[in-house]
């Protein structure tokens, strides 16, 4: 059963990629597991990644609470800011939008992130 779980979240997470691969706006992903919660902001072409932030660089002793997500979400609209992005796409990657998810989306959205 966790099997098909993963697929069916892979299977969301593709659908949305490939909506927004044909436009030009920079990615906001997201990843989580137990324990860790990690952001990426993803460029347009998909090629490089501008910043990045994680409850692993932010050595938080307890990553894998919503705590630990404002923190991380903080922390990446704060790295987009200074490469100078400003308007992204949020990327849940499949994972529902509650919890630790929206947890991080608020707090980038309060640090300056659009999306």
């Amino acid at each position: 059963m966790k099997f098909l779980k993963k697929q069916a979240r892979l299977r969301r997470a593709t659908k949305f990629r490939a909506k927004h691969a044909k436009k030009d706006i920079e990615r906001l992903c997201i990843h989580k597991t137990a324990q860790h919660i990690y952001a990426q902001i993803i460029s347009s072409c998909g090629t490089k990644i501008l910043a990045s932030a994680s409850t692993l660089k932010a050595k938080l002793k307890n990553g894998g609470n919503v705590d630990a997500a404002v923190k991380v979400g903080e922390a990446i609209a704060k790295a987009a800011t200074s490469v100078k992005v400003k308007k992204v796409a949020f990327d849940r990657s499949g994972f529902k939008y509650h919890g630790r998810v929206k947890a991080l989306a608020d707090a980038a959205r309060e640090g300056g992130l659009d999306f």
